[in-house]
């Protein structure tokens, strides 16, 4: 079946699909049924089966004969450490760490936030939680202590599993201080913490609440799997909300299995036994489902990569992990790709090693811009498919199936909708638009498995911020539009369309000419507020390695280069040269942020950036354009 066939009956008939899906995961007890729809617009997947995640992504494996092959490799330039855990060990591992937590007296259902590095150790929490029906709420590692507070408030965990550290490019980050903060702060305190001490960094533990990570596993009964109900909550994982109170996105166990099952080779064109490689962070949501759950669920190997695209050593540290580890499918951000061709245009560092093993790059996270798209698929070789999807939905709302058929790359294109994903566009009146025209994206209730059925204790919250604005449907947040073949385009965040003299323009269109600029490796377009036009747009230009030319001649001729793609009726006419452009550990640009600062206005400093002296910088070389006064 291609994948015509395939998408239409995951839409005429939800229920066949899906049960069938759900044939290649092991449960104790089979659902009665796929969705359950009685709370509608409420919906839930597989509730009254019974299943363990755990035992799909560890014990089946060896289960199966396949407990030699390796289920991690860990890999650390910051370190130097390169290991290997086979699914054997790996089971062991986990089956002691959740025995230890058990004979603590964690329970099905407690919480246990996970504050850890990118070290195999933070899966093997993960895993260890799902063995025993806990919720787990992983933070990423070196969070402020308020924003950590926060969170043990929110979701109350019995536990805390933490590093005494985490390794940046050349220095030390201690989580600990950041840990006893926290607490402190924070109203709710935990039973008890486990530290895990790394060599770099030895941490004090507090007498009769801090555990050492080995000390307190020796000797316990390691732990069977314990089946829990289908809508038995996996995880918790906190996104940003515009609030300022981060939301609680919830995982039900038995749809996370499924959907992201199906994907490895749908999506990623995997086969059991091969080596996946997302390069992110297990404190997002691509780490919960790429390094994490995916891979392991499927029976390939991942690999836990503790480094940076650039600066660990160089620009050629992606290219040696692939080579080396035999990757055969890669994850990555976007703005991972702009860091190495800002920093080797060349790609000089690719020379020295050989690829030949991958099949794909995979880019999602925020836009590919249409040049970085080019740029890797030229250097590398290989089809370089972008994809869109949220924390919310935890897999891929649209992508290019290569497992089942490599569709066309339209580049700036994030492909197809994805089984299960009724995708529309939509006025503001909540009217399907026709194709070509930009509106808001929303996809038709109920979602496919896998994807968040409520916030956190927040019922009211996920019904104002997902479903009411459009009913009967899902609220993305983000603009785009289909073309006339039904590939989606998606433009910006809803909020990053700008209104200049009545015409509602995409920044992202705007931004993708500029990165079109031969000497811009990167760059961002924010709305500023316009006493005439409401609002004007504002470029901001981060130049590639070694550009010495005018700053004034490259943006007058980045100016008229947007004059020239999108018209006069786009009013750009100011940009600015930056060193960086502000962002969030994960890659994402702050334009929010940027535009309150263009404003002059008051901001509050977002937990999730990762150098906050970044935002002086841009405020001065706005100052120098007659803005952020």
């Amino acid at each position: 079946m291609g994948y015509k066939e395939i998408y239409e009956r995951s839409l005429a008939d939800p229920e066949g699909f899906w049960l069938e899906q759900a044939e290649a995961i092991d449960w104790t007890r089979k659902p009665s049924k796929a969705l359950f729809d009685d709370n509608a617009p409420l919906y839930e997947w597989y509730s009254d089966g019974l299943v363990n995640t755990c035992w799909n992504a560890v014990d089946r494996h060896v289960e199966a004969g396949r407990g030699a092959q390796a289920a991690i490799i860990h890999d650390s330039p910051v370190t130097g450490i390169k290991q290997k855990i086979s699914y054997a060990q790996l089971r062991s591992r986990v089956a002691r760490l959740a025995g230890a937590l058990r004979d603590k007296g964690v329970e099905k259902g407690d919480r246990v936030i996970i504050y850890m590095p990118m070290v195999p150790e933070a899966l093997e929490a993960m895993l260890a939680c799902a063995r025993i029906g806990a919720v787990h709420s992983v933070v990423f590692g070196g969070f402020a202590a308020h924003e950590l507070a926060v969170r043990i408030d929110d979701c109350a965990p019995k536990a805390i599993i933490a590093a005494s550290c985490g390794i940046e490019p050349g220095r030390v980050v201690q989580y600990k201080p950041l840990l006893d903060g926290a607490i402190e702060q924070a109203a709710h305190k935990p039973d008890f913490c486990v530290i895990f001490q790394r060599e770099e960094e030895v941490a004090h533990l507090e007498p009769g609440r801090d555990l050492d990570w080995h000390a307190f596993q020796y000797g316990v009964e390691p732990a069977e799997c314990l089946p829990v109900e289908g809508n038995h909550p996996a995880y918790i994982l906190y996104t940003s909300g515009t609030t300022g109170q981060p939301k609680g996105v919830v995982r039900h166990t038995a749809g996370h299995l499924v959907a992201l099952n199906w994907t490895m080779k749908n999506i990623y064109d995997v086969n059991p036994g091969e080596v996946f490689w997302a390069a992110s962070d297990v404190g997002w949501v691509v780490g919960h489902s790429y390094i994490c759950y995916g891979p392991l669920i499927h029976g390939n190997t991942t690999v836990v990569f503790e480094g940076k695209p650039v600066g660990t050593p160089d620009a050629g540290t992606f290219w040696r992990v692939i080579s080396e580890h035999k990757v055969r499918s890669f994850f990555t951000a976007p703005t991972a790709f702009r860091a190495i061709k800002r920093d080797d245009p060349d790609a000089k560092e690719l020379q020295k090693y050989d690829i030949s093993c991958l099949r794909a790059l995979y880019l999602a996270g925020e836009r590919a811009d249409p040049d970085t798209i080019n740029w890797a698929a030229d250097k590398m070789g290989v089809p370089v498919y972008d994809h869109w999807w949220q924390t919310e939905t935890g897999w891929t709302i649209a992508g290019n199936p290569a497992g089942i058929e490599p569709m066309e790359v339209k580049v700036g294109s994030p492909t197809v909708a994805m089984p299960g994903y009724d995708v529309q566009i939509l006025d503001e009146g909540g009217h399907e638009v026709p194709a070509g025209t930009l509106g808001a994206i929303a996809i038709r209730l109920p979602l496919p498995p896998g994807t968040l059925p409520t916030l956190w204790n927040a019922e009211a919250r996920f019904r104002k911020s997902y479903l009411e604005h459009f009913p009967g449907y899902y609220e993305t947040g983000d603009a785009g539009m289909k073309d006339e073949d039904g590939y989606l385009w998606i433009m910006a965040r809803t909020d990053d369309v700008i209104n200049v003299a009545g015409h509602r323009l995409s920044t992202g269109a705007m931004e993708e000419v500029l990165a079109s600029h031969p000497d811009v490796a990167e760059c961002a377009v924010i709305g500023a507020s316009d006493a005439l036009k409401g609002q004007a747009p504002v470029g901001f230009l981060c130049l590639t390695k070694g550009v010495n030319r005018s700053h004034d001649e490259i943006v007058k001729e980045c100016v008229a280069l947007v004059r020239d793609q999108i018209g006069p009726v786009a009013a750009f006419k100011l940009a600015v040269v930056v060193d960086r452009l502000p962002k969030t550990r994960s890659g994402k640009i702050l334009r929010a942020i940027m535009v309150r600062i263009a404003d002059g206005q008051d901001y509050k400093m977002p937990a999730t950036i990762d150098d906050p002296a970044i935002l002086d910088e841009i405020k001065s070389a706005l100052q120098g354009i007659g803005l952020a006064t």
